[in-house]
């Protein structure tokens, strides 16, 4: 066995993180009847995405981000890039985007590592395992989401270590993630060849505690502590649609 072996991965659902900042110079400056309509276009979108959630041909969740980072992040889960350009698309041309500004965004695939793997079997006929590749987002009270690394730094080469070495340290950090099972809902995507980062991680809770919990212990686990390098976390609430139309009152 070569000491490089690539990994096998399961790919679901492609995922688009809509990272946007809302120019409340210019929202304020609009008239009560324009900033009505934007709303009205926004509000008539959301219903399409939550039909298409009804109809299990994706999934999508809107929360509001904390910080200066962000103001909302729409997060898209569709079974091809192209439906998430046409959910793009037609997010810029409502009127309510011309009152945002996207600085960040993330492009990615919904993944499972298979470092279990039964012979024979088809993973996707599992579904256990189609339920994590093609996920129904939790509207959970809090998300929290970040990008990261597997370093390729001299013995902490994460990619020279062999099959049975990376399976070990995986099947410990798995252990921790499972103490946080009803806690913490966790959609890992990959984004190599797609985005800058190699995975996008995506938490979803109803105590914001949690978040850092986790994270904090996964700090000493040694996939995290010799092999991790993480991007800009990006914390915030779920937004409703009641809870929409008070973050755009005026």
């Amino acid at each position: 066995m070569k000491p490089n072996e690539a990994l096998l991965t399961l790919e679901g659902w492609y995922a688009y993180h809509d990272f946007r900042k809302i120019n409340w110079e210019a929202w304020k400056a609009a008239t009560q009847e324009e900033r009505q309509a934007a709303i009205d276009e926004l509000l008539t979108l959301s219903h399409e995405w939550a039909a298409n959630e009804e109809a299990k041909a994706g999934s999508t969740a809107i929360y509001s981000i904390l910080g200066h980072k962000a103001d909302i992040v729409f997060m898209f889960l569709r079974p091809s890039l192209q439906e998430l350009n046409a959910l793009k698309t037609a997010f810029n041309k409502t009127r309510f985007a011309d009152f945002t500004t996207s600085d960040y965004s993330y492009v990615s695939v919904v993944e499972l590592s298979n470092y279990v793997n039964n012979p024979g079997e088809d993973p996707k006929e599992n579904p256990h395992v189609r339920e994590r590749l093609y996920p129904i987002l939790p509207k959970w009270q809090h998300i929290c989401f970040y990008p990261m690394n597997k370093k390729r730094e001299g013995n902490d080469n994460w990619y020279m270590l062999s099959m049975d070495e990376r399976r070990e340290f995986m099947k410990s950090h798995g252990m921790i993630g499972r103490k946080y099972a009803g806690k913490i809902k966790q959609i890992i995507s990959g984004s190599v060849g797609f985005d800058d980062w190699e995975w996008g991680v995506t938490l979803f809770s109803d105590d914001p505690l949690d978040f850092k919990h986790i994270v904090y212990e996964m700090r000493f686990d040694e996939v995290s502590a010799r092999f991790g390098e993480f991007g800009n976390f990006l914390v915030g609430n779920i937004l409703t649609q009641e809870g929409m139309q008070e973050l755009l009152s005026v």
